[in-house]
């Protein structure tokens, strides 16, 4: 028999050995009473017959089922996901299983190594591992803006007050970053010179020190912006980040999270990225529906986030389903800012046709 391409001696079995195969546990004392019923000139080649072919089955089902892992990332860019890891997909050749991996860079090294097939990654980050000759596909946006400007400081009322101000940045050379710095530039505030940008802290760490009152103005995602409000109900958002984005040139909400696929997978595998998609937009559909039960699940596989702040922030945490097809314009839009602001951060060029998944 032809085995994977090499030829095999085809092992002889004998009553001698039937027991010794691996076979489920229920069919050797079958086969043997059902020996005792008729004659062993013909029980012996039918079992032999049966054993052989229930053998071939379970090799060939082997061959055909390959583990396909789907990454997501601990923290807000997971949560729109977090139904597949309660329910992971069933792909017909897959077996479908889901990690959801520390951080950005972890990410982008398995993608970069080729063990990552499907995951999640920041916009600007999938930009630069396709500019580095990496055949990966952005398939769909599933994250939006969520950015909150955030000031205990009275005398501050509008985005031209803080010139001479400090603002604590979650995401140094980040998306946050670099939106506040062309939203800044459109104000006529210059980062660096007019105003202050701090980036010591983590996110965590900036939304307790608003709490604490030892920082007084602060731009955050969500769920970080609610657990601060919720912690100090007096904090107050100054403008609109996302309506600020368009008007500084944005094409629509600027992307924070993008579905992506190793681009030889996806060639190859079309139909099972189109289970995926399926998968991802349900999901993002009933966690949007179902903020309490989400924000179960997100602490039940841990995402990193109690279940009352996730339930809470889903509301306003602009969870989408766009196909990057779609979505380029505004993709095009943030990349651009990139290039203004850091063009090394994605490759120093616009991501190409071959970037986006139709």
């Amino acid at each position: 028999m032809i085995f994977g391409g090499k030829v095999k001696e085809r092992e002889e079995i004998t009553p001698e050995n039937i027991i010794d195969r691996d076979l489920p546990c229920g069919i050797i004392p079958f086969i043997l009473n059902y020996m005792r019923r008729i004659s062993k000139k013909i029980a012996l080649p039918l079992i032999l017959c049966c054993i052989s072919s229930f053998l071939l089955y379970a090799r060939g089902n082997d061959e055909k089922t390959r583990t396909l892992t789907i990454y997501g990332l601990r923290g807000p860019a997971g949560v729109g996901m977090i139904r597949l890891f309660e329910e992971p997909p069933r792909i017909q050749g897959f077996d479908v299983r889901l990690e959801a991996l520390a951080g950005a860079d972890l990410m982008a090294g398995r993608f970069l190594s080729g063990e990552a097939k499907v995951g999640i990654l920041p916009p600007n980050m999938a930009a630069k591992i396709a500019s580095s000759g990496k055949d990966i596909k952005a398939v769909a946006i599933i994250g939006t803006g969520m950015l909150s400007l955030l000031s205990s400081d009275p005398a501050l009322q509008s985005l031209e007050d803080l010139k001479g101000k400090t603002v604590e940045v979650a995401g140094q050379g980040a998306t946050p970053d670099y939106v506040f710095r062309k939203i800044l530039s459109f104000h006529g505030l210059a980062p660096d010179r007019d105003l202050t940008l701090g980036y010591s802290l983590p996110p965590p760490e900036i939304t307790q020190s608003l709490i604490a009152g030892r920082v007084s103005t602060a731009l955050l995602p969500e769920p970080f912006a609610t657990m601060a409000l919720m912690g100090k109900p007096d904090l107050k958002a100054v403008a609109d980040i996302q309506e600020e984005w368009v008007k500084a040139g944005g094409s629509g909400n600027f992307p924070m999270t993008l579905l992506i696929a190793d681009g030889a997978f996806a060639s190859a595998n079309p139909a099972a990225i189109n289970e995926i998609i399926a998968a991802v937009k349900n999901s993002i559909e009933w966690v949007k529906a179902n903020p309490a039960e989400a924000g179960a699940l997100v602490e039940k596989h841990e995402l990193g986030l109690k279940a009352p702040v996730v339930a809470a922030a889903v509301p306003k945490s602009n969870y989408v389903f766009i196909p990057a097809a779609e979505g380029r314009p505004s993709l095009e839009a943030l990349f651009r800012a990139f290039l203004e602001y850091a063009p090394a951060s994605i490759g120093g060029v616009l991501p190409g046709d071959s970037f986006y998944w139709k």
